[in-house]
């Protein structure tokens, strides 16, 4: 395994900055963000072609996208280029060489309508364009015929980058009151704890240096057990804030709203909860509740 070349897209984002160090025990990773040196820009398809014949992988790994939901609804096309057209680029160049693609994706691809974890396999339907260019980047995949494994995560946050997490702990500091959401449901997710399931995954897959998950290439929901409310998951960062020294005393205290009381651009699905029954059963795999994974998150704050 350790002559598996992988072409990792995207350097800094939250989910690619913790794949650099997880990827690294694999083989040799080529990170490639969008700067001057080098970068790859996903919204020019010809660059994203270049790239990947230039460097011949033997796995592509897609930690970039378009993710800014709400202005996705003016940039309609540049949302699609980037979570559409540049994963199709991806998934068919990657079949041309040899390469097998692991790509992420989210829960904004579900229009939130049930009161049960989304399976796989239940039927989609994005509420805003975020989330319809995401579920065509999926399609566009599974079009390509390439060797893959789609991972549909959700509420990311991490110790870096922009985030939940991040920007509670910087109002809690701020403010006096603080509006949150209590009608969404879903399950935050430690990017960590995605990147370390994501080097288990590709190992699990790779054989002599070659990436084939076989007959089990396809989509998997991959996010922490449980789940809560935005207004639950910042009352968990409030309380664990507090009793570690990341927040002084006299913090914001937190105020629970309707979404009707946060009006935003693209609408949010009130039910976006995954099932990670799939995950389990066909890679043994399972992160940990989501409360345990804040927990250690914060634990190593500033470290």
């Amino acid at each position: 395994m350790a002559g598996l070349k992988i072409l990792l897209i995207g350097r800094e984002g939250q989910v690619a900055w913790e794949l650099r160090r997880s990827l690294a025990c694999l083989g040799e990773v080529i990170a490639r963000g969008r700067g001057p040196d080098g970068g790859v820009d996903l919204a020019d398809l010809d660059a994203v072609r270049a790239a990947v014949r230039a460097i011949q992988p033997g796995l592509i790994v897609n930690a970039a996208a378009y993710t800014a939901v709400d202005k996705a609804e003016q940039e309609r096309d540049l949302a699609f280029r980037i979570n559409g057209g540049a994963v199709g680029v991806l998934a068919q160049e990657a079949l041309a060489v040899g390469a097998g693609l692991v790509h992420y994706s989210t829960d904004y691809v579900f229009p939130g309508d049930r009161q049960r974890p989304y399976r796989e396999d239940d039927a989609t339907g994005p509420l805003g364009v975020y989330g319809q260019s995401k579920l065509a980047g999926e399609t566009a995949i599974r079009q390509a015929g390439v060797p893959h494994l789609i991972l549909r995560t959700a509420w990311v946050y991490g110790r870096r980058g922009q985030n939940f997490l991040l920007t509670m702990l910087r109002l809690m500091r701020e403010r006096e009151v603080l509006r949150v959401v209590y009608d969404q449901h879903g399950a935050p997710t430690w990017s960590r704890l995605i990147a370390e399931a994501t080097a288990l995954l590709i190992a699990h897959s790779t054989r002599n240096s070659q990436f084939d998950p076989g007959d089990k290439a396809g989509t998997y929901h991959l996010t922490c057990q449980g789940q809560t409310t935005w207004y639950g998951f910042a009352e968990k960062i409030r309380e664990l804030g507090l009793a570690s020294g990341l927040l002084p005393e006299a913090c914001a205290r937190l105020e629970p709203i309707p979404t009707s009381g946060y009006p935003t651009p693209a609408r949010r699905p009130e039910y976006s909860v995954l099932s990670n029954e799939k995950l389990f059963e066909a890679f043994d795999l399972a992160l940990p509740d989501w409360e345990k994974a804040l927990r250690l998150c914060l634990d190593g704050f500033g470290h």
